[in-house]
């Protein structure tokens, strides 16, 4: 090849020598990358119906009436089968609203897409007893006597644990002196939840902030390790609370709405 170009003008040479890599840029370009693309998801209040059916439903104890909402969040991601390439991945790079992660990160590795739906639905099951038991156990309420029933469709993955037991506390005790946990506000967050009231993390929750501001969230509960994430591209008037168990986020929300904000911890 060398002895070939030695006899072409410079220019000519160069633009020759440059073909492969013009070639090569412009198949990586359009080839799949291993990367799913994320942005802010839809929020649901779970003091609230989803799809004609309360999400919370309660038997074996008196259920007050709330007001205000909690809204569990989510992010809404390309699915494990998309193909993403470098023109997508470069887009969502850069927008504030967008965020690349390897799939590996977000979808079980050597799953079919109908296999990591069962998957994600099976997490919202274990989470939704995680959270029933976390939220009795808080108030002390024998889950033998008292019968919780969560509904909420389309949605998969352990992220709103802390949100149901958060909403079980607010429709059986409220803020325990009669009024209610959120204080009339629209409350978001996320965070797993264990059943001894452990908060766990949960990842995007800088596209989650954005879900909650964008639907009226004025207060995001965040797992307290995440608090740097959280306050990246955070939205104006979005008031950030760490947590690290659901005593905490009860706390917090109870001095909230009690007007004592110097007991309530910030990022």
């Amino acid at each position: 090849m060398l002895s070939r170009l030695a006899g072409l003008p410079r220019t000519r040479a160069l633009a020759l020598c440059a073909l492969p890599v013009a070639a090569l840029f412009a198949v990586a370009g359009l080839a799949p990358l291993p990367y799913a693309i994320a942005q802010p998801g839809t929020t649901a209040d779970v003091l609230g119906k989803d799809q004609g059916r309360e999400v919370i439903t309660i038997s074996g104890v008196p259920v007050r009436p709330t007001d205000g909402q909690l809204r569990m969040t989510t992010i809404l991601a390309t699915g494990p089968s998309a193909s993403n390439d470098l023109a997508d991945v470069a887009d969502a790079w850069f927008r504030t609203d967008r965020a690349v992660l390897p799939k590996s990160s977000v979808y079980p590795t050597g799953q079919s897409d109908e296999e990591i739906e069962q998957h994600n639905l099976g997490q919202m099951k274990e989470s939704q007893d995680a959270a029933t038991l976390a939220a009795l156990g808080y108030l002390k309420l024998d889950p033998k006597q008292v019968k919780v029933t969560l509904h909420l469709a389309d949605v998969g993955g352990p992220s709103a644990g802390l949100l149901f037991s958060l909403g079980i506390v607010d429709k059986i005790d409220g803020d325990g002196d009669g009024g209610d946990l959120t204080g009339g506000r629209t409350v978001a967050g996320t965070g797993t939840i264990d059943p001894d009231g452990t908060v766990g993390a949960v990842g995007g929750v800088s596209l989650k902030t954005q879900a909650a501001a964008r639907d009226g969230a004025t207060v995001f509960l965040v797992p307290k390790g995440e608090c740097s994430d959280a306050q990246a591209e955070l939205p104006k008037g979005l008031k950030l609370i760490p947590v690290t168990a659901l005593s905490d986020a009860v706390s917090s929300l109870r001095a909230l709405e009690q007007g004592q904000e110097s007991k309530v911890p910030s990022c």
